[in-house]
């Protein structure tokens, strides 16, 4: 068994498109319109046929207060492995990217926490 797709609820579907491919470098892999919105998903460049990110509207009432609850509390709705996270830290932060959590490092691991600008929190991190 593999995990085949995932997804983040997003505000506004062309805004998430822009920062996940324009900042954090991800590809588009589908773009399919469903009415008002559309299956939307990324794809790491290195790894174009692995696990996609849908891109998924948050609509619906229990996905935002989703979000909300988790933003407020400042967890993270996932996680994306970098090989760097000081170096990924500073090319975001270049880009104008905004951090919760600067590069925090623990036994086995770096993390830091950015806000992807459509109401989610999300961790990138380095396992040694």
């Amino acid at each position: 068994m593999r995990i085949h797709l995932t997804s983040v609820f997003v505000d506004d579907q062309e805004k998430a498109l822009r920062f996940y491919t324009d900042v954090l470098g991800f590809v588009k892999k589908h773009d399919v319109p469903l009415g008002t919105d559309r299956w939307l998903t990324v794809v790491s460049p290195e790894d174009p046929e692995g696990t996609e990110l849908l891109l998924e509207p948050s609509g619906h009432p229990a996905a935002q207060a989703y979000k909300t609850a988790l933003a407020e509390d400042g967890i993270p709705v996932t996680s994306f492995a970098v090989d760097d996270v000081r170096a990924e830290f500073d090319r975001l932060r270049a880009l104008g990217v905004a951090f919760t959590q600067d590069p925090l490092e623990m036994d086995t691991a770096t993390t830091a926490v950015l806000d992807d600008t459509c109401g989610n929190l999300i961790q990138i991190v380095h396992v040694k």
